[in-house]
């Protein structure tokens, strides 16, 4: 069996593989939906998109499941300490989840015309709510959030839902929507009309750009942003107990890891260089390659938050010795062994069936 440290460190990469598939199937359904609202687009072009992405849309919800699934597993503590933090934000984005193939389905499956400007409502709030709303949660990872875990592991949170709505959290939930607006749009400018394409590729164009600005907006505001740092011995595969550790906060301390890794620096390098990639080949009519760029900044924009982080996992503003690192709030060694040796192969399973539909779809 592996030592318990590299158990913990695979099971959080395998954790970051899992989001990274989440972002990019369930990412695009989300653009795509809050995009049909603003490109004026005909019934048949709707119905044609809608029977697109169909067949692919309730597939999609297993990433999510599996996300969810490998933080339970992996990291108990940090499962149920942001669940109910959370629970408002996650009962939103998890209905917005079902509604989703629903609208797909209903819209293309019944003639009652009136009917269909509700669905298409309906699909624009289960794209917008989950792609802002999960940017918000980013944005309160980063932030710290008010939780406190007691000597016996109660776990309190001592804040509002008002209070999750903060600037920073704002402008990373913007920052989100934006690359997702603009991936969904290099989307239908590869498999659209004529006409779709070209007001596709203007949106994408105007995305890419959107979502460049807000992201260095967001990088400029973390170098002041008060951040988390361990500062009593970490034992990496020590046992688990959050409460067994001292941590301080100060401004630029998410800089840290780059610091000491300076190599890490190409994450968010390679997200700009992306975007600006995606940008030009969008206003050539390289949408094939543009979608491709565009996935690749949002694997790594979801990368950047991690390395970030690490080994923050769920950092508390009010508490801060109650903070969850992916060192001190995991299952036991047994339990991840088992995670990494069933995840694993799911995640090629999971990426392989999902790339096998697409190209069905295309």
């Amino acid at each position: 069996m592996l030592d318990y440290e590299i158990l913990r460190l695979l099971c959080w990469g395998l954790l970051g593989l899992f989001t990274v598939g989440f972002a990019l199937t369930n990412g695009l359904e989300m653009g795509v939906t809050l995009l049909l609202q603003f490109l004026q687009l005909s019934e048949p072009q709707r119905r044609q998109i809608a029977a697109r992405l169909a067949p692919l849309s309730a597939g999609n919800q297993a990433w999510l499941a599996a996300v969810i699934a490998v933080l339970y597993a992996g990291w108990p503590t940090v499962y149920a300490v942001v669940f109910s933090s959370f629970q408002n934000l996650f009962l939103c984005v998890m209905l917005a989840a079902c509604i989703r193939p629903l609208g797909f389905y209903f819209r293309n499956s019944h003639d009652h015309r009136e009917w269909l400007p509700y669905w298409d409502k309906a699909l624009f709030v289960s794209g917008l709510l989950p792609a802002a709303l999960l940017g918000l949660l980013a944005g309160n990872l980063l932030k710290g959030f008010p939780f406190h875990l007691s000597s016996d592991m109660h776990i309190a949170f001592l804040g509002s839902l008002a209070g999750l709505f903060n600037p920073f959290a704002l402008l990373v939930a913007a920052c989100s929507v934006a690359l997702l607006a603009a991936y969904a749009a290099a989307y239908l400018q590869l498999h659209g009309g004529p006409d779709l394409r070209l007001r596709a590729k203007t949106l994408a164009q105007t995305a890419v750009i959107l979502f460049l600005v807000l992201f260095g907006l967001c990088g400029a505001w973390i170098t002041h942003l008060e951040g988390y740092h361990v500062t009593t011995e970490i034992v990496p595969d020590g046992a688990s107990n959050p409460l067994a550790k001292f941590v301080k906060r100060g401004d630029g301390l998410w800089l840290d890891n780059y610091e000491h890794e300076p190599a890490l620096w190409a994450l968010p390098c390679l997200v700009f260089l992306a975007g600006i990639g995606a940008w030009a080949l969008c206003k050539f009519d390289r949408a094939y390659w543009a979608m491709l760029a565009l996935a690749l900044a949002l694997a790594l924009a979801v990368l950047t938050l991690g390395v970030s982080m690490f080994p923050f996992l769920a950092p508390s503003n009010i508490s801060l010795n109650s903070s969850l690192t992916i060192w001190d709030a995991s299952a036991s060694r047994t339990a991840l062994h088992g995670l990494l040796s069933f995840a694993g192969p799911a995640w090629l399973v999971m990426a392989l069936a999902t790339r096998g539909l697409y190209r069905i779809q295309r």
